[in-house]
């Protein structure tokens, strides 16, 4: 067989298992307005088939973009609590969370972040990564990004 048949064979292939699936639903961008206000350039959240994708999310109080006070642990919690608005806002909860990336002013944080991570989430724990980042949004000392099973 030459040699270019089985490129042309393996491009095809390729090319069926990378095109979306016939009548595969368009992903759905999401704002409950339960935690985001104004008009913000991105979604609370995108289902795109069996996922769900949420925005990362900084400690601000519902409805304002006002950081709360109380510095890492209070911005922490107050960040969790918010992904969990928008998961129960799109009948998810946070036991449908399988992985997210969280975001620290000040790797110092690490040890209180993994305090109030725990009393967000019970065993077994989502896949996770943390990172130090040099600013993050609104002066925030947390950000916190997640990704949900939505399968039905």
């Amino acid at each position: 067989m030459p040699a270019a048949k089985p490129a042309r064979l393996l491009l095809a292939i390729l090319a069926l298992c990378l095109a979306p699936a016939a009548g595969a639903a368009p992903p759905e961008f999401l704002n409950s307005g339960k935690v985001l206000v104004g008009d913000l350039p991105f979604s609370e959240a995108v289902r795109h088939g069996d996922t769900l994708y949420l925005s990362g999310q900084v400690g601000i109080a519902p409805g304002t973009m006002a950081l709360v006070p109380g510095g890492i642990r209070a911005e922490a919690t107050q960040a969790l609590a918010n992904i969990r608005t928008v998961l129960e806002a799109n009948g998810r909860s946070m036991r449908d969370v399988i992985r997210c990336t969280v975001m620290l002013a000040d790797m110092a944080d690490w040890p209180a972040f993994n305090e109030v991570w725990r009393k967000a989430f019970e065993k077994p724990f989502p896949a996770r990564s943390a990172f130090g980042a040099s600013g993050l949004a609104l002066g925030a000392r947390v950000e916190v990004e997640c990704t949900a099973n939505a399968a039905p």
